[in-house]
């Protein structure tokens, strides 16, 4: 039985325009939603937290086969880069349940 795959992608952002914890967060509802919508991922910030300019997100997505996670992942890491905000870190890995 295939697993199926499932990538993730873990960036570290800088808000330079942010000036409070509101900016930010407005900032961050957006991109959860529009990574969702793009890419269907479910994505979390994971540290940073109480910082108003930087923030840690991963998201997750999950594909039949490899090459539609990895084309997932470009998308999503694409469409992350275009924004105004600067990605200071990125990494990545698409891994299966019987790895």
């Amino acid at each position: 039985m295939a697993a199926g795959w499932v990538g993730i992608l873990s960036v570290e952002l800088h808000f330079p325009e942010s000036r409070s914890l509101k900016d930010k967060r407005m900032h961050l509802r957006s991109l959860k939603a529009q990574l969702q919508n793009r890419v269907g991922a479910s994505v979390a910030e994971v540290d940073h937290h109480d910082t108003w300019q930087r923030a840690t997100v991963t998201l997750a997505c999950v594909a039949r086969e490899y090459g539609e996670a990895a084309r997932l992942l470009d998308e999503a890491d694409r469409w992350l880069h275009g924004q105004d905000w600067v990605v200071t870190r990125a990494e990545r890995e698409v891994v299966t349940l019987e790895d």
